[in-house]
């Protein structure tokens, strides 16, 4: 008898009950990007505790952007829970001729962000953390500077921060 066809059997390798469309689920158009992987640790009583910590950007490149920050006892579930997380997150971008709306500065805590709009065919001039997320917004055309501090999750919620505050004319 053929594998896939015992009983009981959906010819995918078994797995738990109630599962068997999970990897078949619609793609939503949301494409993520781990900017920063790092690994952490917590010194308890019998040694060292290590972990990691995922810094994950979500965006569907149409004006929808997220981000989610968390740890977890290996790559891969931290990862999720961070994806999870800003997938909860999301904001909405507001874009005029495919740019910002004007020029903003965005302070939080140490990290400055600048970000201006840019002509088309300008493309994204940022650098690290900021390009990830100007690119999955969809933000065609914007020029960026990251002033102060280097710290990638900082820049990353300057950056939407930047985004809450744009406001478009009427």
């Amino acid at each position: 008898m053929i594998p896939s066809m015992q009983k009981g059997r959906s010819g995918r390798g078994g797995g738990r009950p109630g599962r068997q469309g999970h990897r078949d689920r619609p793609d939503d158009g949301f494409e993520q990007r781990i900017v920063e992987l790092s690994r952490v640790t917590r010194v308890m009583a019998g040694g060292k505790r290590m972990r990691f910590r995922a810094l994950v950007v979500l965006g569907n490149r149409q004006g929808q952007v997220g981000v989610g920050l968390a740890k977890g006892t290996d790559v891969s579930l931290a990862v999720s829970k961070a994806t999870a997380k800003a997938r909860r997150a999301l904001i909405n971008v507001p874009l005029k001729n495919e740019t910002i709306p004007h020029v903003i500065t965005v302070k939080y805590k140490s990290a400055n962000v600048l970000l201006k709009p840019a002509p088309k065919g300008t493309g994204i001039i940022a650098g690290g953390p900021v390009r990830a997320v100007l690119e999955l917004a969809g933000v065609p055309n914007v020029v960026s500077k990251i002033l102060g501090s280097s710290n990638k999750v900082n820049n990353v919620r300057a950056v939407l921060k930047a985004f809450n505050l744009l406001k478009l004319r009427a």
